[in-house]
């Protein structure tokens, strides 16, 4: 399992849509995840305070984009299609 923090407007504009895109996507080429172990330190670095977050548990064995571990944190190099979401769970840091 892997980890997506997102911003709760890009989650519910994805989810008709059934494909979950952001702007790291254009910037970077990836979409960045975590695993639970590192998830405490990414909410602490990037999102303290945030109240307009979603939680995304990812299953990588249906991520049909390349998924690659860089740095230690996992990596989707693609879209992420929804039926790979396993749940969203609200989040406020």
């Amino acid at each position: 399992m892997i980890l997506h923090v997102a911003c709760r407007k890009a989650w519910e504009a994805a989810r008709p849509l059934g494909l979950y895109e952001v702007e790291s996507l254009d910037g970077e080429g990836f979409i960045h995840c975590c695993t639970g172990e590192q998830l405490a330190g990414v909410l602490q670095r990037y999102f303290e305070g945030r109240t307009d977050l979603v939680l995304l548990q990812i299953d990588p064995e249906r991520v049909t984009s390349e998924i690659r571990w860089e740095a230690g944190f996992p990596h989707i190099y693609g879209p992420l299609e929804l039926e790979a979401v396993i749940s969203a769970q609200t989040l406020s840091v």
